[in-house]
């Protein structure tokens, strides 16, 4: 996995925040805004109150997996929320969630 593809310093993930288009489920939360860039970046935000350390980890790894494997358009910076139902979530709803959230942004190819 590149480090270009991350959006890395808290600027960035303010300006997607403060900038960028909310898509929502029950799993999710994906916010999208156009870089001007070659390359789609993301970043993926999880709250304390998703669980311990063990299962926050689980559900990164889990969403950096269907980021990478998607068909992503680039020129994207894109911020994934995960929600607290995310933690109880396996592989299969989260990556649904995220195709979902993904296609209705316009994201994917």
């Amino acid at each position: 996995m590149q480090k270009q593809t991350h959006l890395t310093q808290p600027e960035q993930f303010d300006l997607v925040y403060k900038e960028g288009s909310t898509q929502t489920d029950r799993f999710l939360v994906l916010k999208a805004r156009p870089n001007q860039l070659k390359i789609s970046r993301y970043g993926i935000s999880i709250s304390k109150r998703i669980g311990i350390a063990v299962v926050r980890n689980r559900v990164k790894r889990v969403l950096r997996e269907i980021l990478r494997l998607s068909n992503l358009s680039p020129g994207w910076d894109i911020v994934i929320i995960a929600r607290n139902p995310s933690s109880s979530g396996h592989y299969a709803l989260l990556n649904k969630s995220a195709a979902n959230l993904l296609t209705r942004a316009g994201i994917v190819k």
